[in-house]
């Protein structure tokens, strides 16, 4: 039986390796975790923002190779239909694809002045002002969703691909005190309280700290 394989980063500060690991789980399929080195070139200019990365996370089964969290989403989907990664109706999948192709794109002022780093917690954090636009934005997206949906996950009572694709972001919002709604608040506790999310954050803690740059605050 072939073995399906997951090329990941640091657990610590690799949002995308966390999403391509989450959308795995979410489709139940199991895969043997391939790390990339941290000292690769590529991978640090990955995890320092300083460039985009295809080296993770990256998906090979059965003879495909995807690298991409969006194509990967959609690779296991059409493998496993039924495992509800995108919501049945329709139009609530729509709107699960378009919020989640809107994190995966965009909120570049988020990403660089809030560093996905697990290990972190701070009581306070200065934020760049230009990433309070796309604080607001996620608060709208997270709010619209839970109050169509009904909660505690973005389109309903189970996980889906949007929940994979924002646990990264809600990880941000509790390591760096970011103040937000209660109803954006408990949601991130969702997130945390995961138990796919607990056993990443467990690994990513065991992790040596071997990225100086990434503990500057700015």
């Amino acid at each position: 039986m072939a073995v399906a394989e997951l090329t990941l980063s640091s657990k610590n500060y690799s949002s995308w390796s966390l999403r391509g690991w989450l959308l795995c789980r979410l489709a139940g399929l199991a895969v043997l975790e391939r790390p990339v080195a941290i000292d690769d070139k590529d991978n640090r200019a990955e995890l320092l923002l300083l460039s985009p990365s295809v080296l993770v996370p990256r998906l090979t089964h059965e003879g495909a190779s995807v690298w991409d969290t969006l194509a990967i989403a959609e690779y296991l989907h059409e493998l496993y239909p039924n495992a509800g990664m995108y919501p049945g109706d329709r139009i609530a999948r729509a709107h699960c694809r378009s919020v989640s192709g809107e994190i995966h794109s965009g909120f570049t002022n988020l990403r660089s002045a809030l560093p996905m780093n697990l290990k972190a917690r701070h009581s306070r954090f200065p934020i760049f002002p230009g990433a309070r636009p796309d604080i607001e934005r996620i608060e709208t997206i997270w709010n619209e969703c839970l109050s169509s949906y009904g909660g505690p996950w973005l389109f309903g009572a189970k996980p889906t691909v949007a929940d994979a694709m924002f646990a990264p972001v809600a990880q941000r919002f509790l390591s760096y005190a970011v103040p937000v709604s209660v109803v954006a608040a408990a949601y991130c506790q969702t997130i945390n309280n995961w138990p796919p999310m607990r056993e990443w954050i467990e690994a990513a803690r065991a992790e040596p700290d071997e990225i100086i740059e990434l503990e500057t605050e700015f």
